[in-house]
């Protein structure tokens, strides 16, 4: 009889830690019923071949971004998440990071 060994997935590897952020939040998204994910690799695949007729796609910043895209133009179309809103939380970020003396964390407020 020969030893049964458990093989488990390798855990993914990320260059950089918004790319496992957003990551993140998309998998919960899916977890969550916002989108099947059938539909969500059709609609990143797009994505990732409109960018890669410019240029070869390395799978770093490139590849994140296109999934970045994605995920933000499927929230803007089920209504989620509009372009506005994005944009606000994104300048609101910069603002609190920017404003944030280094060490501490960085905290969004309401205003």
């Amino acid at each position: 009889m020969s030893d049964c060994v458990a093989h488990a997935a390798p855990e993914p590897v990320f260059a950089e830690p918004w790319h496992a952020q957003v990551f993140a939040v998309t998998v919960a998204l899916n977890e969550t019923g916002r989108f099947d994910w059938p539909d969500w690799a059709a609609r990143f695949s797009d994505t990732l071949k409109r960018h890669g007729l410019d240029r070869e796609l390395n799978g770093g910043n490139d590849y994140f971004f296109a999934w970045l895209e994605t995920l933000e133009a499927l929230l803007a179309e089920q209504g989620t998440a509009t372009p506005n809103d994005v944009n606000r939380l994104r300048n609101a970020w910069e603002d609190a990071y920017l404003t944030t003396p280094h060490g501490n964390p960085v905290q969004l407020t309401d205003k």
